[in-house]
């Protein structure tokens, strides 16, 4: 397999000799291209570039720029990709790195970006994961190993200048209806640290000023943190400029549906192998607004499950209507509030949430006025019973043991 997209880790991503970016503009030159039926592999640091360490403290976490975030690599050509056309991207295999076999999860501070749940967690923590093959355990989350979906967190193309200023005027009337929020409700375009590729010169700062951030899935597809996406899938990308411009990074050794803590799944740097292939004019063919993709026929084989419910009604107990949002968030509390019961903090049990393959549903969204959402738990994951018994719960997780703090 050849290796397209070599890092070297130890520098910089804008030390990397213009192989990552860290924001979508339709400018950015190909680093390298492709013909139609290639195979190869692209190497891709954590989404962080670096920032997060395998250490005890969560001040990393706490301290990260979100603006030194999501450094993909690419984007990639594919020779005759034109507007309109569909990519076919299979994804051949995602590993790990050998001199990184350890991943990172975190809850973020509320003041800089929180999370799903941050209401209720809003000071930063960190559990580190080792791996083991296909498995992983973490110092900081006792009695817990689970097989991971390794994936990308983050894959796409490049947008059209139509597409990208169509991004930043709708992002920007967002942010216009609460401009003070915190979390801010959007991103908009920001100059700094902003890595541009092999971009230089005027057309570099130009393109910084307006270029899109990467943190949001868009219509392109981009950072879907979609768990599935895992060796043996496929995914058909709208191409919107000539040759298409794939990138890719973001990458996860495993991930529960909604990557709920925000940085909510083992992030890690690894490799991914990839097919491209194109549909001539698959855009209008197939009627694409957003991509598509197959799932892979491999995943870890959990069949127990305890499953929690949650309705549209709050914490404070207003009713929404049929709020899958708010259904959601319930059902995550409510499993965090279960294993709680089992010794668990309450960050360690949101930290599971996030990084397990847990597998998050919309179960009904017609019964007026409560959508109801489902959480579903693998017990195996856990070397004790899970289940509820008549004796009640017994307190497994004894001493000091929790995630990494501030300090």
């Amino acid at each position: 397999m050849k290796t397209l997209i070599k890092l070297d880790l130890d520098k910089k991503p804008w030390e990397q000799d213009g192989l990552i970016h860290n924001r979508w503009h339709p400018d950015l030159p190909m680093v390298a291209m492709v013909k139609p039926g290639d195979e190869f592999r692209v190497e891709c640091m954590d989404w962080t570039g670096g920032q997060i360490g395998n250490n005890d403290s969560a001040n990393d976490v706490r301290d990260v720029d979100l603006t030194q975030v999501h450094y993909l690599s690419g984007p990639i050509g594919v020779e005759g990709a034109e507007p309109g056309d569909l990519m076919v991207v299979e994804i051949l295999d995602v590993g790990t790195l050998d001199d990184y076999q350890w991943g990172f999860n975190g809850l973020f501070a509320k003041e800089n970006g929180g999370g799903f749940l941050t209401d209720h967690y809003p000071e930063a923590r960190k559990s580190i994961w080792d791996f083991h093959g296909i498995y992983t355990t973490s110092r900081h989350i006792p009695n817990v190993k689970f097989a991971g979906i390794m994936h990308p967190g983050l894959i796409g193309c490049l947008p059209s200048r139509e597409l990208l200023e169509n991004w930043n005027a709708r992002e920007a009337a967002l942010i216009a209806t609460d401009p003070d929020r915190v979390p801010a409700l959007a991103l908009p375009p920001n100059p700094q640290s902003a890595v541009m590729g092999r971009l230089t010169g005027e057309a570099a700062v130009a393109a910084a000023a307006e270029g899109a951030r990467t943190v949001p899935p868009r219509d392109h597809g981009g950072n879907c943190d979609i768990k599935n996406l895992t060796k043996g899938s496929k995914v058909f990308f709208p191409v919107y400029v000539k040759d298409g411009g794939l990138s890719m990074g973001d990458l996860h050794f495993s991930q529960g549906d909604g990557e709920i803590t925000f940085c909510g799944a083992i992030e890690m740097a690894g490799y991914l192998d990839i097919k491209v292939s194109l549909i001539k004019e698959g855009v209008k063919k197939y009627g694409i607004k957003n991509p598509i993709f197959q799932p892979s026929p491999l995943s870890p084989a959990y069949r127990d499950y305890l499953i929690f419910e949650g309705i549209s009604v709050d914490e404070q107990g207003k009713q929404h209507y049929l709020d899958v949002h708010v259904a959601y968030r319930q059902a995550c509390l409510n499993a965090i509030e279960y294993l709680k019961k089992f010794g668990y903090s309450g960050a360690q049990a949101l930290s599971i949430l996030g990084t397990a393959p847990v597998e998050g549903h919309i179960s009904g969204i017609v019964d007026i006025p409560n959508a109801c959402a489902t959480l579903w738990l693998p017990t195996e994951i856990f070397d004790f019973d899970l289940k509820p018994n008549a004796d009640g719960p017994s307190k497994i997780i004894t001493g000091t043991t929790d995630m990494a703090f501030t300090s």
